[in-house]
């Protein structure tokens, strides 16, 4: 049995994690002004060949390298998917990296969608919004690139280089990439194998 100091111990030390996790993740703020000029660049899959990685075959549907500013982050340890993408990104690049912008939005992760809102007017066309930011699906190609990850937070100013994919698992379990930025909704994420990041 726990008694009353054992209970207070368990908060502190509660608290304690909470307040280091944070430290580790805490937002990183940015003067208003773009901060990514370039787009993503998606190509031919240089490699089809298919890649084992765990209980996941991997099909590379095309070669994919994004500068961008991380707008959120969300860690998933229970769904379908967290033993393959433990991670999503959601990335703002061209006016979308731009914090007098990103201000004026309401931006949040849940249940693998990233969602934004304002409070009257968009503060820039809604279909430019649309098509300078994503929601990234991670797979950390190596141990290396799971640890690169690890150090990533909201306004983070990363280079991604991997591959767009599409997984099959032997129970039947699949997920596809999307392979365009101009898509919304369900499926419109992109699914990507990161083989390195870089801060910027």
């Amino acid at each position: 049995m726990i008694g009353n100091r054992g209970v207070l111990t368990l908060i502190l030390l509660a608290a304690a994690f909470g307040a280091g996790n944070w430290y580790l993740h805490r937002p990183i703020p940015h003067e208003a002004g773009v901060l990514v000029e370039s787009q993503p660049v998606q190509s031919e899959a240089s490699d089809s060949a298919m890649i084992e990685h765990g209980d996941y075959r991997l099909q590379p549907l095309a070669d994919f390298e994004i500068e961008a500013r991380v707008l959120s982050r969300e860690d998933y340890s229970i769904d379908a998917g967290s033993d393959l993408s433990p991670t999503d990104l959601a990335l703002g690049w061209g006016r979308m990296s731009d914090t007098a912008v990103i201000d004026q939005l309401d931006i949040s992760q849940s249940v693998r969608f990233f969602t934004y809102r304002w409070r009257e007017n968009p503060p820039i066309p809604l279909k430019e919004i649309e098509r300078s930011s994503a929601n990234m699906h991670v797979i950390p190609a190596d141990k290396q690139v799971a640890r690169d990850l690890d150090k990533v937070r909201q306004g983070s100013l990363i280079r991604l280089q991997g591959k767009l994919v599409e997984a099959r698992r032997s129970d039947g379990f699949h997920w596809r990439s999307s392979l365009t930025r101009e898509d919304t909704g369900a499926g419109a994420c992109e699914l990507i194998l990161v083989e390195s990041i870089e801060r910027l």
